[in-house]
């Protein structure tokens, strides 16, 4: 089904919105793709935040043209889904454990601002900790602090209970 003009310029907004915000973009190829698995992609991205679209090639580029995220233009040939997200390690991670289990959905590239990444790119970033997890851990480390602080006076009172 074609857009009208009208529906092309709301989807570049949209799109343009969507890349204003981001932090990371991931292109990955989707020929061959059933339905239903493409429907777990989705379910997959929306838990983890991702904004996950099938879109016309030249309207992405036009979202993005003048970005941070220009540097994918040349990338943007066939059958494409895009991942744009927020968080940096979000899209990468979303999109290569799906193509680690479908081999089919091959990851073409990715960006994170004025950055290009290929194949191993995406892979090596989608490996780091998510921010959620990095804020989990410093929590946790920040909560092992006092908590440590805390068995050590006790010993020391234990100790000196016992002599």
């Amino acid at each position: 089904m074609s857009l009208n003009l009208t529906e092309k310029k709301a989807v570049v907004a949209e799109v343009s919105a969507q890349v204003a915000e981001a932090q990371a973009m991931v292109l990955a190829e989707y020929r061959g793709m059933g339905v239903a698995h493409m429907t777990v992609l989705r379910a997959d991205a929306r838990k983890s935040g991702v904004y996950l679209r099938v879109l016309k090639n030249s309207l992405v580029r036009r979202a993005v043209e003048g970005t941070a995220f220009s540097v994918l233009a040349d990338s943007m040939t066939g059958p494409l889904v895009f991942g744009i997200s927020a968080d940096p390690v979000a899209a990468a991670k979303v999109l290569n454990n799906f193509a680690k289990a479908n081999d089919k959905f091959v990851i073409k590239a990715g960006a994170i601002p004025n950055q290009l990444m290929d194949v191993a790119g995406v892979q090596a970033l989608a490996s780091t900790l998510s921010r959620e997890e990095l804020l989990a851990k410093f929590a946790r480390t920040l909560n092992e602090v006092p908590t440590k602080f805390a068995r050590a006076m006790a010993a020391i009172r234990d100790a000196k209970e016992a002599a």
